[in-house]
């Protein structure tokens, strides 16, 4: 029985994690579309459309939970509802800085810069713990930094990189090292599809203001439906529950294991419908990565 329930949640994080791979890529092609105004679609639009979206999916599934349930639901405290929207603030704030640095940058070097989370989650375990990382944890951070430099082929005298779309991606992968930090210690006692819904609606505060400081022409409410449903399903709404529900029965070490997934899925996608070039020493990077995670939590796991 325990062995059919890792099996699940492995199942469950691996399908998460390939769901966000395929996110940028959506993106992407949401800001080559033209709505009925003519205009390309903004990143506010795109970033609005997923998350209001997403807030009315969850809402149903929460209801359709409740009603299945009835009193068997544990509902969230005020505190636990507070917290988690602090947390989703981080999570608005991942999604508005990806998808600002995937328009200036490959999809394919935009997430690797995300999976930075790997080192900048020993750096903040080591800041919030006050303890020196392992040897261990070094060496992969050693080895993340490496693979990273490969990933983003910083090596080739043709390099020519946006340094926004670096900046936003790193700020992107800090964001979203305090979202899984926090996101695994708070109100755990309650369903995910609440967890998300809470988050949801702290991220989505973010998300208006940034809409409304950079929204400068007439909003494009066509979004909606021709990618905002996509985007959606894919970033705001599948991926966080199906990882809320994996994490548990996986534990920390097998999940991120798994959910490492993403970077090759992500970069996949982008080489097969984007038609990013994606170098022989890029893969390496990206292998060098998640070699990384796997060497991390393994050592993990035999404690």
């Amino acid at each position: 029985m325990v062995g059919n329930n890792v099996l699940k949640g492995v199942f469950l994080v691996g399908l998460g994690a390939a769901s966000y791979g395929m996110l940028a890529t959506f993106v992407k092609l949401a800001y080559k579309d033209t709505s009925s105004q003519g205009l390309n679609y903004t990143p506010a639009e795109v970033i609005v459309a997923q998350f209001v979206i997403g807030i009315l999916i969850v809402l149903g599934i929460n209801a359709f939970q409740k009603h299945r349930k009835g009193n068997d639901v544990v509902k969230a405290s005020s505190t636990d509802i507070k917290k988690l929207m602090l947390v989703g603030t981080s999570t608005g704030l991942t999604s508005i800085f990806y998808y600002l640095a995937v328009k200036f940058i490959p999809v394919s070097i935009g997430i690797v810069l995300l999976m930075q989370t790997v080192w900048m989650g020993v750096f903040l375990e080591m800041f919030l713990e006050k303890k020196l990382p392992s040897k261990i944890k070094v060496f992969a951070v050693l080895i993340v930094l490496f693979g990273t430099a490969l990933g983003t082929n910083l090596f080739s005298k043709s390099i020519d990189l946006d340094w926004r779309g670096v900046v936003l991606g790193l700020l992107a992968a800090a964001s979203f090292t305090t979202t899984m930090f926090a996101a695994n210690k708070v109100a755990l006692s309650i369903s995910s599809a609440q967890r998300s819904l809470y988050m949801l609606l702290g991220g989505i505060i973010v998300v208006f203001v940034f809409a409304l400081l950079t929204q400068k022409t007439p909003f494009n409410f066509d979004i909606f439906y021709k990618w905002g449903i996509l985007i959606a399903l894919f970033g705001t709404v599948i991926p966080p529950l199906l990882l809320n529900a994996g994490f548990p029965l996986t534990g920390i070490g097998l999940g991120s294991i798994v959910s490492a997934l993403e970077l090759p899925v992500s970069v996949m996608m982008a080489f097969i419908i984007l038609n990013e070039n994606v170098v022989f020493t890029q893969w390496i990077g990206i292998i060098l990565i998640i070699l990384a995670i796997v060497l991390m939590n393994v050592k993990f796991r035999k404690k």
